[in-house]
């Protein structure tokens, strides 16, 4: 079992998991990339795995599900491509032969869901499309703060060897805004040289860990009271007592960072 990020857009990446037989690919918002990997693989096209409607996301599955004759799931609370076989949280897919479950994770979008495999090769594996992102979130578009804030704890209640596999490079941005908020972090710090590193390769950053992302990402340390009072200190108002309004003010000076 084999796992690439196709790169798509600007920092977008399509996951390929590849078996021995054939390969999957989550949110394609670009055909061309995973057709040339399929290209050089010699591998058909198994399934298509959509987390939310956003284009950058879901642009490639129409092209893709006509060139190949591959499945499609998507959340069934939103309106992705058809034909697609509609999945919500309790829902599992298999594939590969490869039990993924599905996690409602609302928050960025309406219906926006993850798909986690608990005993893939190699360890645990996570697509959270956009909620989750190595050191940040998504921004909360069609939800609520305290929405996103429930679906980030339900995906860091996963095993802390999970591969965390996000649908874009914002890792290095996002550590600047997290060295912000824990300015003495040493976790933060490392990551930020580890990357650097990768990136200046021409490497990804990214799958990331979830046990490593409990350290680093200030949008799942609401709890920590230095976390709580950088957010005070961009907002007085913030209740310190309040993971959501921590939260909320967290998200507000990342959009404005």
């Amino acid at each position: 079992m084999k796992l690439l990020p196709l790169p798509a857009f600007a920092d977008n990446y399509i996951w390929m998991l590849q078996g021995a037989r054939s390969a999957v690919v989550v949110d394609p918002g670009d055909a061309a990339p995973v057709l040339q990997a399929l290209r050089n693989t010699g591998l058909p096209l198994e399934a298509i795995l959509v987390t939310h409607h956003h284009g950058d996301h879901t642009g490639g599955v129409a092209e893709l599900r006509q060139a190949t004759g591959a499945a499609v799931y998507g959340p069934a609370a939103e309106d992705t491509p058809l034909p697609a076989t509609r999945v919500r949280g309790g829902d599992a897919v298999t594939v590969l032969g490869l039990r993924f479950a599905v996690i409602d994770v609302p928050g960025h979008t309406a219906g926006h869901i993850a798909y986690y495999c608990e005993d893939a090769p190699g360890g645990p594996l996570l697509f959270c499309g956009d909620t989750l992102f190595s050191a940040g979130c998504g921004r909360v578009f069609e939800g609520q703060p305290a929405q996103m804030l429930a679906s980030l704890e339900r995906l860091a209640a996963l095993a802390d060897d999970t591969r965390v596999c996000c649908a874009h490079e914002y890792t290095l941005s996002n550590l600047k805004f997290a060295q912000a908020v824990e300015p003495s972090s040493a976790a933060v710090l490392q990551h930020i040289l580890h990357c650097r590193s990768l990136r200046e390769q021409g490497q990804p950053t990214l799958p990331s860990q979830l046990a490593l992302e409990r350290q680093i990402n200030p949008f799942l340390r609401t709890h920590v009271p230095a976390v709580a009072e950088a957010a005070r200190g961009f907002d007085p108002g913030v209740d310190m007592a309040s993971p959501v309004s921590v939260f909320a003010a967290l998200r507000q000076w990342k959009n404005e960072f």
